[in-house]
């Protein structure tokens, strides 16, 4: 039986169908596990890899192997995104993700009250249940909640929660007490700079990650950069050294794949990149591996973009996606224009 690190071994039989319950939603994830990227412009001599090695790698961290069921409860919560076609430079402009031929780009009531008739002292509630003189039934005892909390639960200590992520920096907009889909990429990201099993479900260990403040190191010290860490699959927006926000991701999952007669490896190369090409809207690939939200290519046809589906573990052709609402926050909040360094390490 695998341990599940994220939470408590106390009450396995009612946790496991806790669980199951809480992550059937996943299978609509999985629809979307093959969104994909590109772009056939090569980034300009100025701005193309800034050195061949990136920082010293972190090291990895447990994750489901990729024929795992996606341990997503349900989708990311998506943005409102615009109707119109983005802001596409042209047809044929877009290539998919992976490593591509050179050239060519890759690609979440009250009772009644009780009173007597003046003199007859005879109580008005007599013979119902809940008056003076009627049997009471037994009194209903509330359900225990479970010594976890996961996906769907509302309730204060998910509010709690929420508000505790999001003040370590984690990927949160909204303290609403509701455990969906953004709170679970928050605990993914969680749980992934904590070295735990990435189920999205808190038990004791995720609980003491949060209360002990877990958050990842930055790699670079100076001016505003996007850190990608590969081995732990998430996203950071450090800003002279300090991590602003912490953004789960997913990226390249090694396989091999076809598209259009050509065969690519979906593969997310590390290095010092600069941000040097971004479409403002829907970006469609070339090669019909699907959309992406708003992205920022870093290195050929290798974007960060939004996406409806961010697992816990690498899933993309070689993109790096992260949800629609965070790919909003980084254009919209934080910036990254044109020049901003990417460091994949």
């Amino acid at each position: 039986m695998r341990v599940m690190h994220g939470k408590p071994a106390h009450g396995v039989g009612a946790a496991v169908g806790k669980r199951v319950l809480g992550t059937l939603g996943a299978v609509a994830l999985t629809a979307g596990l093959l969104s994909a990227c590109g772009g056939d412009e090569e980034p300009p001599a100025d701005s193309a890899a800034m050195s061949s090695a990136g920082p010293e790698e972190s090291t990895p961290s447990p994750e489901p192997s990729a024929d795992e069921q996606d341990p997503e409860a349900s989708p990311s919560e998506p943005s409102s995104e615009p109707s119109g076609d983005g802001t596409d430079e042209g047809a044929g402009d877009d290539a998919g993700e992976g490593t591509a031929k050179p050239g060519e780009d890759e690609g979440d009531g009250a009772g009644d009250d009780e009173s007597s008739e003046p003199g007859d002292g005879t109580s008005q509630g007599e013979g119902k249940p809940d008056g003076k003189g009627g049997d009471k039934g037994p009194k209903e005892e509330e359900p225990e909640k479970p010594d976890y909390i996961e996906y769907g639960e509302v309730s204060n200590r998910v509010g709690k929660l929420q508000q505790r992520l999001q003040d370590l920096g984690y990927f949160v907009t909204s303290v609403d007490k509701a455990y969906g889909g953004e709170t679970q990429q928050a605990i993914f990201a969680l749980q992934k700079a904590g070295g735990l099993y990435r189920d999205g479900v808190v038990g004791d260990a995720t609980q003491n990650a949060a209360d002990d403040g877990v958050v990842p190191k930055a790699q670079t010290s100076s001016g505003k950069v996007l850190e990608i860490d590969i081995d732990r699959q998430l996203v950071l927006a450090v800003d002279n050294g300090k991590v602003v926000k912490v953004i789960n991701a997913s990226s390249g999952n090694g396989e091999t794949y076809e598209a259009k007669g050509a065969t690519y490896t979906a593969y997310t190369p590390r290095g010092s990149f600069a941000v040097f090409r971004e479409v403002n809207g829907m970006h469609s690939s070339a090669l019909e591996l699907g959309d992406m939200w708003r992205p920022k290519f870093f290195t050929g046809g290798i974007a960060v973009h939004g996406s409806a589906s961010v697992p816990a573990f690498p899933a993309s052709h070689g993109c790096v996606r992260v949800s629609n609402s965070a790919m909003d926050w980084i254009w919209d909040t934080w910036g990254a224009p044109s020049g901003t360094p990417v460091v994949v390490y």
